[in-house]
């Protein structure tokens, strides 16, 4: 390294002179002296920078070594330009990156040294400005010019594996060359730049099974047949170096753990050829028997098994599920065992692998065979019933203790105990039959009714007399056929039309009928109309297929004539003994279009024989009743118009009346009015007839005469109680409208009062002070105007009588 970088220092100084002092030619010669001559010029007569001036200096990219360990500051290189005569009249200056704590300039020579050490990965390259100035004047001779200054890279950074160690994976059995896996090294240091980043890879650790490619760093396989079933794992060590792999080069290592991936290149293989299994014969059908396995040394979904039964002796009877988690298969029951009927059972068992690989194939096959014996074991059953369970029929007639029919049961076992019959009784059912116990006929122990009852399910129940607790179940399933007891009726009950203008023959009516009985294949009903009477309206035609139609015999049908008819219909079944009844349709006569659709069948069509519809008769109808409202409307208004008001009869005192109170007894005053009147108004009679009882023993006020004394006391009292105007009166101040006339209870009004009492004389009001003169003033107006109407009257009279 040292001697690289001795040759590097000697390139360097030879080609120093040519990087910062440019040849120049004749001309650039001449014109530099011209422009240092016109710079002097300038100068004198203070005129510098007016004209522009040609550079006459340049350089390319300067150099420095990275990691310099000298103790003075290393020399990068030289600025110069061709009006630098030597004469101290330039200065140099340097701006731009690291100015100052990285690299110096001398002012007056151009020399550029570097301060401290540089790294070239942290930083490759660094840019600059130079400018010559005027010593004196400090302004620039020439326009600022940039350059850079390159950091020379040395080899101070080994190869690195970012991602290491690795994981990689092949197939076993790969041929060689087969491709694992790919790592890549970096070299931090500069790869433009001699050898420093060009890596060359290596194998460590992992001959002879691995190689890798020097140059790309492809890992491949270097053995053949790598079984993994022999080993799964390998470690291999890479190492890269750099420097093209030449001594002094720098190196980095890595890791990569390469396992070997599973294929199907072992077939399974069973543990032992014979298995030997027992079971009960009371098992039930897909229970387990036993379990087998064969072993496969190849892992995952290479390792998975499939069993089978070969055909032959025992695959009917038993048949293997394949448990894919713990690779065994379970040999399971197919139908139910009996010990006296076969007491061993012997078949092959395959396994074989689910998934093949066809590369190894010419290996063998991939499958194996053993041997499985079962044995079944006696257990001690329940009786056993012949059938699964019975099916019975009786007529619902069968008369109590005839037998309907048998089941049997049997011991199976080797000791062929005796059974015994029973039925279960149920809480929730009628129990219609027995059984013998020893027998196990079963027999009508009560009345059958199949419209009751069509079925009946009867378990019974068989026991071993050895041993009691052993007992078996059936289901006996009686059905109950019917006898015909009912006659058939009408479905339903027919109400139809017919048409006035109906023809004959036509139909008017489908009918089908309904039998509670139950047919034993299939009901057949017949329709005629009753041969005692004939009908000379309707006839009934019977189709044959259990329906029958209501046609007509005649024409000319009047509803004014009959409304109404009522066609019997006798319907008998085919049973034995033959069952019949007689129903009846109803039909009515209406009024139809010609082509036979319905108009109306209601009254209107008796009134409106023309043909009038449901609708013009309402609107009909509708006018009268507004008719009718209008005439009453308007003999109420006349009769409103003939009624006084209060404010319009004779009895008018409102030019009079300027304030009134009338404050009555009280609850007490029995005398005043009697309150029932307003609310039945059959007391008036009594009222009346209390007035006139009052009128004929009270003395006529106009003979009567109050002393001056009570007068005195009357007003003392009525003016101490107008005082007090802040006390409530402790009688009841009763207020009562104008009711109208007509009115029942008559007018309650005090004003017109007079009339029930005209003998009362109220000249006395005079009496009781200047509060009551003018309600004094206006009844002796009143007896004014009443005294004139009399002799108007009077005086009407005599002049009638003279005229007469």
């Amino acid at each position: 390294m040292l001697m690289g970088n001795c040759l590097l220092l000697f390139l360097w100084c030879l080609l120093d002179k040519s990087f910062v002092s440019p040849l120049h030619s004749s001309s650039q010669s001449r014109m530099g002296k011209e422009q240092h001559r016109n710079l002097m010029a300038h100068r004198k007569h203070g005129m510098m920078g007016v004209h522009r001036v040609k550079r006459g200096w340049v350089w390319n990219q300067f150099f420095v070594l990275e990691e310099y360990m000298g103790s003075d500051p290393q020399y990068v290189g030289k600025l110069h330009s061709d009006l630098d005569k030597g004469a101290s009249m330039v200065k140099y200056t340097l701006s731009g990156e690291g100015v100052g704590s990285i690299f110096t300039i001398e002012p007056s020579t151009g020399d550029i040294h570097a301060l401290r050490s540089l790294d070239r990965e942290e930083k490759p390259y660094y840019t600059l400005r130079a400018q010559a100035v005027d010593v004196f004047t400090g302004r620039p001779l020439e326009p600022e010019s940039e350059f850079i200054i390159k950091v020379q890279d040395i080899n101070d950074n080994e190869p690195k594996f970012l991602e290491g160690p690795y994981s990689a994976s092949v197939p076993e059995m790969s041929p060689i060359g087969t491709c694992v896996t790919q790592i890549t090294a970096t070299d931090a240091d500069d790869p433009t730049y001699g050898n420093s980043a060009r890596i060359v890879y290596s194998i460590l650790h992992g001959q002879p099974y691995f190689s890798v490619d020097p140059k790309t760093g492809v890992i491949r396989v270097a053995l053949p047949n790598m079984d993994r079933e022999v080993k799964e794992m390998y470690q291999v060590a890479i190492q890269a170096k750099d420097m093209g792999g030449q001594l002094g080069g720098l190196a980095g290592t890595t890791t990569i753990n390469i396992t070997l991936r599973d294929v199907n290149d072992n077939p399974p293989r069973f543990s032992k050829s014979i298995f030997h299994l027992r079971v009960l014969e009371s098992s039930s059908v897909g229970s387990s028997v036993g379990r087998v396995k064969a072993h496969d040394l190849d892992s995952g979904k290479n390792a998975e098994v499939e069993y089978s039964i070969v055909a032959g002796d025992g695959s009917s009877m038993f048949d293997i599920y394949s448990n894919t988690n713990t690779q065994e298969g379970t040999v399971i029951l197919k139908k139910r065992l009996d010990y006296e009927t076969r007491k061993a059972y012997t078949f092959k068992v395959e396994a074989s692998n689910a998934v093949l690989d066809h590369r190894f194939l010419h290996l063998g096959p991939f499958k194996d065979t053993a041997t499985v014996k079962v044995n079944v074991l006696d257990v001690e059953e329940p009786p056993v019933f012949s059938r699964l369970s019975y099916s019975m029929e009786t007529y619902e007639d069968t008369p109590v203790g005839i037998i309907v029919g048998a089941i049997t049961a049997e011991d199976l076992d080797v000791g062929n105990s005796p059974v015994r019959y029973s039925i279960e009784w149920r809480k929730d059912s009628e129990n219609h039959f027995d059984v013998d116990p020893v027998e196990g006929t079963l027999s009508v122990s009560e009345a059958l009714d199949r419209e009751r009852n069509a079925e009946h399910n009867v378990t019974v129940v068989a026991t071993k007399v050895n041993n009691p607790l052993l007992s078996s179940k059936v289901t006996v399933t009686i059905k109950v056929l019917d006898v015909n007891e009912f006659p058939p009726e009408l479905a339903f009950i027919y109400e139809t039309f017919v048409c006035e203008n109906a023809k004959v023959g036509q139909v008017i009516q489908i009918i089908s009928a309904t039998d509670k009985d139950m047919p034993a294949v299939e009901h057949r009903f017949y329709f005629k109309s009753p041969s005692q009477t004939r009908n000379r309206n309707f006839t009934i035609r019977d189709y044959g297929n259990n329906t029958a139609g209501v046609a007509t015999r005649r024409g000319g049908f009047r509803r004014l004539e009959q409304s109404m008819y009522l066609v019997p219909v006798v319907v008998e079944d085919s049973g034995y003994p033959i069952q019949s009844s007689t129903g009846t349709v109803s039909v009515r006569v209406c009024t139809c279009n010609t082509d036979g659709s319905l108009i109306s069948c209601n009254a209107e069509a008796v009134f409106f024989p023309m043909g009038l519809s449901t609708g013009a008769l309402m609107a009909i109808l509708l006018c009268i009743a507004i008719l009718l409202v209008m005439v009453v409307l308007y003999m109420g208004l006349r009769k409103h118009k003939k009624q006084d008001t209060l404010m319009s009869s004779s009895e008018d005192v409102r030019d009079n009346v300027i304030h009134y109170d009338d404050e009555g007894g009280g609850e007490e005053d029995t005398q005043a009015f009697d309150i029932g009147t307003l609310r039945n108004p059959k007391g008036i009679k009594e009222t009346a007839q209390l007035q006139k009882i009052r009128s004929e023993d009270e003395p006529d006020l106009a003979s009567a005469c109050v002393s001056k004394e009570d007068s005195e006391d009357i007003r003392t009292y009525i003016h101490h109680c107008l005082l007090e105007n802040s006390t409530p009166p402790y009688d009841s101040l009763v207020t009562y409208a104008y009711e109208g006339e007509g009115s029942v209870a008559e007018s309650l009004s005090s004003i017109e009062s007079w009339v029930l009492e005209p003998k009362e004389d109220y000249r006395n009001l005079c009496d009781w002070g200047p509060r009551f003169k003018t309600l004094a003033g206006i009844f002796k107006e009143h007896e004014c105007k009443a005294t004139e109407k009399v002799e108007n009257e009077a005086h009407a009279e005599a002049l009638k009588d003279r005229l007469d």
